[in-house]
């Protein structure tokens, strides 16, 4: 497995050795020791899984209460991946990373506690899977406007379908720093 950092360096692309022949494809979708090596320790305790049809945009989320690590990787479809700084003392507060995930490209993204997270859908439909270190706990979710103009996020996509609650979150600079990492 191959695993690059992002332009955010705690956000990493991971591209999985994939070993094909006549019947398929075979690869690891995960193992712990390769985020040993990288300096990670992280364990999952909940999968998820999703699927939503071209133009959704899902996020943008995180839990300022039991904050989860994600391991994100496309199962069928195509999305761009995004995780937004939200560490109140990182040099790249407030700057995002978007990677395109996809059946296709068997990419994974590692986003770590302390970002907000969505996606955007480009294919017709897609099944996003993906792992997380601490259980959802509702009580504890927040969210980032997914079309913040302070963020300045190309979501590639002309007409998104948006949730209601995804509508009336707010932006960066009305969030209050106890809603921070």
């Amino acid at each position: 497995m191959e695993i690059t950092e992002t332009t955010i360096a705690d956000v990493l692309l991971l591209k999985p050795t994939i070993h094909r022949d006549d019947r398929g494809f075979f690869l690891e979708t995960y193992r712990q020791e390769h985020f040993c090596s990288y300096g990670i320790d992280v364990h999952f305790v909940q999968d998820n899984f999703s699927q939503s049809q071209k133009g959704t945009i899902r996020g943008l989320h995180y839990q300022i209460e039991q904050p989860q690590d994600k391991l994100i990787m496309v199962m069928q479809g195509r999305i761009l991946d995004v995780a937004v700084d939200l560490r109140q003392n990182s040099d790249t507060f407030g700057e995002h990373t978007a990677v395109e995930l996809s059946a296709e490209n068997k990419h994974q993204i590692f986003i770590p506690k302390g970002f907000a997270h969505g996606f955007a859908v480009l294919s017709d439909k897609a099944n996003v899977y993906y792992k997380c270190s601490d259980y959802y706990y509702p009580q504890g979710e927040r969210g980032l406007f997914w079309d913040d103009s302070q963020l300045g996020i190309d979501w590639k996509v002309n007409a998104p379908i948006i949730s209601e609650k995804d509508q009336n979150q707010p932006t960066l600079n009305e969030i209050s720093t106890d809603n921070l990492f």
